[in-house]
């Protein structure tokens, strides 16, 4: 079997920013609080406004991608 790497680091990108998108979104109405917190920490622009949620989808959507697209190559070395 034949993975998109491209494809799959795509997807994995979409899935991340609209998971800050709803953290984004729960953290402003105060829903969610310990995992909003969380991702403060973990994220370097994050933050539960209009600005930090869009920064941190566009961190957390260029950090899937880097991560799965190598992953899903590898994966194609590996089964072939």
């Amino acid at each position: 079997m034949h993975l998109d790497a491209l494809a799959l680091a795509g997807a994995a990108a979409v899935v991340s920013a609209v998971g800050m998108l709803l953290l984004g979104v729960f953290g402003a109405i105060g829903i969610y609080e310990g995992a909003v917190a969380m991702m403060e920490q973990w994220h370097l622009f994050f933050e539960p406004t209009v600005i930090g949620t869009v920064a941190g989808m566009i961190e957390a959507a260029v950090i899937s991608f880097v991560l799965v697209y190598p992953f899903a190559w590898l994966y194609n070395v590996f089964a072939r």
